[in-house]
This record gives structure tokens, sequence and C-alpha cells, in this order.
């Protein structure tokens, strides 16, 4: 055969791969299930692609979610036109075009957020706790944090009073520290033990270097 009598299928020639990740003999094999004209054989022919699909992640094929989302796959390449048994209900063009649910994003309505959104929700849950020992150790728990996401992001010291005012204002109120009834840790104790975790990750760093 001469190189004019040869044919060339470029891939910007062929039906585009629905998922891409399969590679186009497994699209071709999908598409040959739908002329299998017996229905025994089809069932038998899509249950040896589907084990194939398997293949490209043995740890999970055998996983019963895994293996509805291989299913899913098989339809949807094929178009959602392929008529097999399924042991998974048969998903639906509308269902895939449905845009996802928006996540319900943190709000950003409340001051002093370089504390994070973990400690404001940590203060309101402590605000709903019965008075006692264990909500008192609580509290000066979060103060603590709060001590140190301070200095993390401002600076190097800060008065306990100003960690109490701001725990005052994120609780409403309902939480009222005093400073001559309340003590923090040390600022100069977190600041240290910062300082020497990054030298231990300098440390460790170096040693990997070399």
């Amino acid at each position: 055969m001469t190189t004019e009598e040869r044919q060339f299928v470029y891939n910007t020639d062929r039906e585009p791969l629905i998922i891409p990740e399969y590679g186009r003999y497994i699209h071709e094999m999908v598409q040959y299930l739908k002329t299998i004209e017996d229905k025994d054989k089809r069932n038998k022919n899509a249950q040896a692609v589907i084990k194939l699909l398997g293949k490209q992640n043995p740890h999970l094929r055998d996983i019963p979610d895994f293996q509805h989302k291989l299913w899913d796959h098989l339809f949807i390449m094929a178009g959602f036109d392929l008529d097999v048994d399924s042991p998974f209900p048969k998903p639906s063009p509308e269902k895939l075009k449905a845009r996802p649910e928006k996540l319900p994003y943190p709000k950003k309505g409340y001051q002093f957020r370089f504390y994070g959104h973990i400690i404001k929700k940590m203060i309101d849950e402590a605000v709903k706790w019965e008075e006692g020992e264990l909500k008192d150790r609580l509290i000066q728990t979060i103060a603590n944090h709060m001590k140190k996401n301070y200095l993390t992001w401002n600076k190097d010291s800060v008065s306990d009073e100003v960690i109490f005012e701001h725990l005052r204002i994120l609780s409403d109120g309902k939480i009222d520290l005093k400073a001559g009834e309340n003590e923090l840790r040390d600022a100069n104790q977190l600041v240290k033990k910062r300082k020497n975790n990054n030298y231990h990750k300098q440390k460790n760093y170096r040693k990997k270097r070399n």
C-alpha cells in the first residue's frame, strides 16, 4: 500500500470523548454494546466493560458506591440510551446537567475576622453551655486561642483586657471575663513556641538536604 492509498484518521475527525480518562477504546466498546441485538449477550458484554472500567481503580472496584459510579459512567458514555440491566438506578441527562446546590458559606458580618470562623463557632457554642467549671474551662481555652491568633496576625504582644473585650463583643456580651479574675497564657510563651516550631522545621529541612 502506497502512502497515497493510506487513510489517516485524526482525533479531530473523530467523535469527542465523553469521559476522556477512559480512552477511545472504551468508548468504542460502549458504542458496540448498543449494536448487540440479543439482550442477554448485551448484558454480559456490559458487565465485561464495567470490569474494564474498574481495573483503572482496582482498590475501589468492589465498593458499592464506586460500582454505582462506574454504571453511571457507562450510561453517560452511551448517551443514556443503552438498554442493559443495571443493579443501580439509571442516571438521567436532566440530573447530570442540574446545577449543584449552593454551599452554605460562612457569614462575614462579624468583627475581628483574624480570629477565624472556628473561634466564632466555639464562642457561639460556649454561650449555650450550662454554667459551671466545664464551661469556664472551655471559655478559658477559647480566650487563649484568641490570644494566640491575635499574636500570629497582629503583633508580638497584647493585653488580656483586649482579648476579653473582643470575646465580650463576639459573644454579644454573654461572656464577660474580668482581667483581675482571669489570666491567660503569657504572650512570650506563645511567641516563643511558634518560633521554636519554625526552628525545628528548618533544622529538619537542612538534615534532609544534607
